[in-house]
């Protein structure tokens, strides 16, 4: 008791030695030392993941942030990384479009992206990952933007750091009341990125299209206060409270993205594009956030259809997240669920050897499409992905197989159905030992 204690307070203290406060002046001398202080949210997503680790199975490369909870999803988490992030990171055109991760249910499109916001919150407690802000900004504004616009090509050639956006209302308002247009007394403070403490990370679900406001995206006037500073103009009388204010440098997460209305998708698009959005009586406000939506492919086809969203098609960044088609991964998806309950922590039951691969076999059996080649059933397909190579096939052979058909891995079984299947098993056998015949009966 007394050290689980003492590890709490030594946890307190860690993170109170992590704050840092200075001015404007004491800020550039941070950014001259380290330029990457001062990178873009997509840069900063891309580092925390390569920083983690690059693993190689053969040909297949591995990122190992994703290693204990992503199985069988190489190919899109390469798309995602390779193809999306990294030339984002660089300030290429990819980093104005929307990230966009379409599959079907239980393919692990929410995982990936809970990862990436748990990920980017401990990321900003190390050294590599810090992050600073104006303080009392309440977008946690890029310290930088404090620099004029006729100083910037200057400012970028000596510190070799890319300037984007501008002040918020509310900092312009307090550089020129509070500071006098001394920007370099401007205090800065290190901030930690938190969903729970709304800093750096945003979520939006979309709900009834009649009683959603758009307040929840940009925030709202607040007409308690209008009085006092005398115009609705006045950013002291607007709470910057939406989900993309407080998204700024970080992550902004879009639930079931086609499913809101279309209002909500071009303050979305405007943003991508642009890299602001328009709120209250004000002009345009910055924000460097990566936006990431998930969706199914039914409400993804329905959009798509449409010719009135010509203009949002061109600006996503489409990833499909098929179903895992490797026995061996999706047994690790099993046994991860399974660790994670009153089971995998020393229950009462045992699992005899190869009950998960049982399951496993069921579920990947139910993804696969025959092909259409001599000499391959189903079963032997399935062996060839995992990387069983028998009969003198080849990786360009395997190549072959996964383009004869491209939505394979689209339907079938979820991985939470069985797990559900697995829990029945589990908690209504009275013997201690739980073999394939249990599970197949479950599944039945």
């Amino acid at each position: 008791m007394a050290d689980f204690v003492q590890k709490i307070s030594s946890h307190n203290k860690w993170e109170e030695k992590l704050k840092w406060e200075g001015t404007f002046k004491d800020y550039l001398k941070l950014v001259e030392k380290d330029p990457r202080i001062a990178r873009s949210a997509h840069a900063r997503v891309f580092d925390m993941i390569m920083e983690a680790g690059v693993s190689h199975s053969g040909k297949e490369k591995k990122y190992n942030f994703f290693a204990e909870e992503i199985f069988g999803l190489g190919d899109t988490l390469k798309k995602i990384v390779d193809e999306y992030l990294k030339p984002a990171s660089c300030y290429l055109d990819t980093k104005r479009r929307i990230l966009i991760l379409v599959g079907p249910v239980g393919s692990g499109k929410s995982t990936i992206v809970n990862m990436l916001k748990k990920g980017l919150e401990e990321y900003t407690k190390t050294p590599q990952g810090a992050l600073y802000s104006i303080k009392g900004c309440p977008m946690q504004e890029e310290p930088l933007h404090l620099i004029p616009r006729s100083l910037r090509p200057e400012f970028e050639e000596f510190f070799g750091v890319k300037v984007e956006g501008e002040l918020c209302p509310f900092c312009r308002l307090r550089v020129r009341e509070v500071y006098g247009g001394r920007i370099e007394d401007v205090l800065v403070e290190r901030i930690f990125i938190s969903e729970q403490d709304r800093v750096g990370i945003g979520t939006f679900s979309p709900s009834d299209p009649k009683s959603q406001d758009m307040a929840e995206l940009v925030g709202s006037m607040d007409f308690s206060t209008v009085g006092r500073y005398g115009s609705e103009s006045d950013p002291r009388a607007y709470k910057f409270d939406g989900e993309l204010n407080k998204a700024n440098r970080g992550i902004m997460e879009f639930q079931e993205i086609f499913k809101a209305d279309e209002k909500f998708l071009y303050i979305l698009l405007n943003l991508a594009q642009e890299g602001c959005f328009k709120a209250g009586r004000y002009a345009l406000i910055s924000a460097d956030e990566l936006v990431v939506g998930h969706t199914n492919e039914g409400e993804f086809k329905k959009f798509i259809e449409e010719e009135k969203n010509e203009a949002l098609k061109s600006r996503l960044f489409v990833v499909p997240v098929p179903y895992n088609l490797k026995v061996s991964e999706e047994v690790k998806i099993y046994q991860k669920l399974i660790s994670q309950s009153f089971w995998g922590r020393g229950g009462d039951k045992h699992m005899a050897p190869h009950t998960l691969t049982a399951a496993a076999y069921f579920s990947v059996l139910t993804r696969l499409k025959e092909s259409n080649r001599s000499g391959i059933n189903l079963v032997k397909k399935m062996k060839l992905y995992d990387g069983e190579l028998d009969g003198g096939y080849t990786s360009f052979d395997v190549e072959e197989l996964k383009r004869e058909f491209p939505r394979e891995g689209f339907e079938g079984i979820d991985p939470r159905f069985v797990a559900d299947r697995l829990s029945y098993a589990l908690v209504s056998a009275e013997k201690k030992c739980i073999n394939a015949l249990d599970i197949f009966a479950s599944l039945k």
